[in-house]
């Protein structure tokens, strides 16, 4: 029943993770261009609420992408080794799903 409603478990998770890997790097690209940046000016910035940025930022930080600073975040020398890492993956996740695709044509 939950594919008529375009709804269905199969899809929904892998969904939100996507939409959830956009905002955090939304939010590292944000922070790579304004940084040192805080809080209230990236909810603001991306609209985006605030618990959604602390979440965003505690999983950038646990990655080693961004630290702390006084005057707010900041990106650390990992930056370009995670976007080139992520580049790839998603190469390798479009190819999938291409593939995925083709399958069912």
């Amino acid at each position: 029943m939950a594919a008529k409603t375009g709804k269905s478990v199969l899809t929904s998770k892998i969904e939100a993770e996507i939409e959830l890997l956009q905002r955090h790097v939304q939010m590292l690209k944000a922070i790579m261009d304004s940084e040192p940046i805080g809080i209230i000016r990236l909810s603001e910035m991306l609209q985006h609420p605030q618990h959604k940025v602390r979440y965003s930022l505690r999983i950038l930080e646990q990655e080693n992408l961004i630290e702390p600073s006084p005057d707010g975040a900041v990106t650390t020398e990992n930056i370009q080794d995670f976007l080139d890492h992520l580049k790839d993956t998603l190469d390798s996740m479009s190819a999938t799903v291409n593939e995925l695709r083709e399958s069912i044509e």
